[in-house]
This record gives C-alpha cells, sequence and structure tokens, in this order.
C-alpha cells in the first residue's frame, strides 16, 4: 500500500513537472535590458599649477632677474607660477616656475636662500640658477631638489651677446629638464575656479604695494581678464613683446630677515623670506579683492589661502603670481 502510494506521488510531482516545463516552453521571454549603473568616473584631471589642462613636462623652477637692468625678461610671460620675493639692497628677483611650457629664459641670475623652500612645495622638482655664494649654495646643496647650475658646468646654458654680463645668462629649461628628469606637477595648496566663489570680496582693480624697496604694481585689464604688471606706469612685456599678465595677484605677507653670509659690493645683506607658517593674504583675481590668511605647516607642504570665513580662496584658472612682502606691509 505504501509503495502504491510513493508511486501515484512520484507521477504526480512528475506531471506537476511536465505541466510546468510545457508551460513556460511556450512563452517568449524578452531578457531585461541591463541598468545602467551610476557614472562614477572621475572629474576631468587639471594641472594644478594652472587650473588647466594637465601637462606632462617636468616642473622647473628658474631664478629670473627683476632689475631695470635684466628687462625685458625672456620667456617670464610663459612661466605658471612666479614669485617676487626681496633680495639684497631692497632689490626684488623672481623665482618662476614652468610646467605648462618649457621655454629659454632670460636673464637667469643666483640663488637665493630662501629659494628651496620655496621651490620644495612643488616637490623635488628641477631648479635652474647661474650660481651663488657658498652661504646661498649651501641650502640648496642640501635639498632634494635636482639642480642646474651653470657656475658648475651643468648644461643647457649660453650666453646671449646682446646683453652685457651677468644679465646675459639664458637658460634652455626643455633640454635641462630632459636631461635632469624632474617630477611632473603635483597639488600644491591651490583651489582654483572660473568664478568668485568667495563672499565679503570688494572690487580690486589694482594690486599695489612694497618688496623692500622696490614698488610692485599689478593693474586689472578687463579686456584680458588679467592683472598687468606695472613699472613706473608702464606695461611691463617679456622678449617676445607678450603683455607680462596673470589672472591672480597674491599678496603673501612673510617674516622676513636677515642674511649675513651673502652681502653685496655696496655692503647690502641678503633677505631671506620665510614661506612656511602663516600670516595675512591678499588676493586679487577678476577684478575683486579678497582678505584672508594663508598657512603652511612644513617644506613638504604646499600653501593654503582662506577667507575670513574659514573658507579656501579659489583662484581663477591661469597661473598667479604670489608677491612675497615683509610683515605689516601696506596694500593698496
Amino acid at each position: 500500500m505504501i509503495a502504491l502510494r510513493m508511486a501515484a506521488g512520484a507521477a504526480c510531482v512528475l506531471a506537476l513537472a511536465a505541466c510546468s516545463s510545457s508551460h513556460h516552453a511556450t512563452q517568449t521571454t524578452t531578457p531585461a535590458a541591463p541598468t545602467s549603473a551610476p557614472s562614477t568616473a572621475p572629474p576631468p584631471s587639471i594641472n594644478p599649477l594652472t587650473g588647466g589642462a594637465p601637462s606632462t613636462n617636468s616642473v622647473v623652477a628658474a631664478k629670473i632677474d627683476d632689475t631695470a637692468a635684466g628687462r625685458p625678461q625672456r620667456g617670464i610671460d610663459k612661466a605658471d607660477i612666479v614669485y617676487i620675493e626681496q633680495v639684497e639692497g631692497g632689490l626684488t628677483r623672481l623665482l618662476a616656475v614652468f610646467n605648462t611650457t618649457l621655454p629659454v629664459v632670460e636673464p637667469v641670475r643666483s640663488t637665493r636662500v630662501g629659494d628651496p623652500e620655496i621651490a620644495l612645495q612643488f616637490g623635488h622638482i628641477v631648479y635652474v640658477a647661474s650660481g651663488g655664494s657658498d652661504g646661498e649654495l649651501k641650502p640648496l646643496d642640501a635639498s632634494p631638489l635636482k639642480t642646474a647650475i651653470n657656475d658648475r658646468g651643468a648644461a643647457g646654458f649660453t650666453r646671449d651677446p646682446n646683453r652685457p654680463a651677468p644679465f646675459n645668462l639664458a637658460a634652455n629649461l626643455a633640454s635641462i629638464a630632459a636631461r635632469l628628469k624632474g617630477p611632473q606637477a603635483q597639488d600644491f595648496g591651490m583651489v582654483w575656479s572660473s568664478k568668485v566663489t568667495n563672499t565679503g570680496s570688494v572690487p580690486g582693480l589694482t594690486a599695489d604695494t612694497m618688496v623692500g624697496g622696490t614698488r610692485v604694481t599689478f593693474s586689472w585689464d578687463a579686456a584680458r581678464q588679467r592683472y598687468v604688471r606695472m613699472i613706473d606706469g608702464a606695461i611691463q612685456k617679456a622678449t617676445d613683446g607678450k603683455v607680462i599678465a596673470t589672472p591672480n595677484v597674491i599678496v603673501q605677507q612673510c617674516q622676513i630677515t636677515t642674511f649675513l653670509g651673502d652681502i653685496d659690493q655696496s655692503g647690502s645683506p641678503a633677505k631671506v623670506t620665510h614661506t612656511i607658517g602663516d600670516g595675512k593674504v591678499t588676493v586679487f583675481r577678476n577684478g575683486r579683492r579678497i582678505d584672508g590668511t594663508w598657512h603652511r605647516a612644513a617644506v613638504t607642504n604646499g600653501t593654503t589661502l582662506t577667507d575670513a570665513h574659514g573658507k579656501p580662496i579659489a583662484l581663477a584658472p591661469g597661473g598667479a603670481w604670489f608677491v612675497l612682502v615683509a610683515t605689516g606691509t601696506p596694500v593698496t
């Protein structure tokens, strides 16, 4: 009896299975369309030195003369980032950082004690200078920067026969970078935006201040959407005739000390600009002025800029000029 019940049950199961199989076999099934996953692609990468298209070039910093005898400067209009710093006798000198393009620059001058500190926020980059005193070269030699120093016989330098020495040394940055193989651009703390994102900005059509005994002025040009460098009321141009201008002028108040290890022929000692720490900053962009503070924790860190509300100050894409002034220097 039990065997008969088991047989009947098995027959029923087989019948149901057959019925189910027959039912599905007669249906037309349309495969479900795959569900699109939300887009997780990262935004296009940008050049951290400009906020624009990234570059595969090495980053190269070059020490450039900034006196009347050294103007017009060659290649300075192609720099992505430029620092104006005080040297001896109240004069200024430039540390120009190149990445988008690596031009021939002139006139290349000697290093200063504070340069490795400025340059290392970009990484172990290539650093180019004519030479320097033993005291000025010591911190450079102790740094991990990849150096090209003309006075030590480095390749890539030539003398311009149309200029007097020492204002005639030219450096081919592309050639030097190919030989030293420095790193590409890395984040050095800046935030970039095509719009002014900070509340509390005020009109800022002219950036006017003093670096040592040298007046530094930039004037907003609405047609160019840039601040044009002015000296004694004259628009400054590079040797190729291009106007020297930038979308951003950052006036950074720093501690500046005297360096007795380098004294010029007139008896004036060199100056050292300290870019680690914090202080007041004034950013000029898009014809607006934004006041705030800068902060840099260590030599391996970049510099951050924040407004009075603690919000990052965004720069307009296209690079910047940093004007390194002594603490307390007026910015008008």
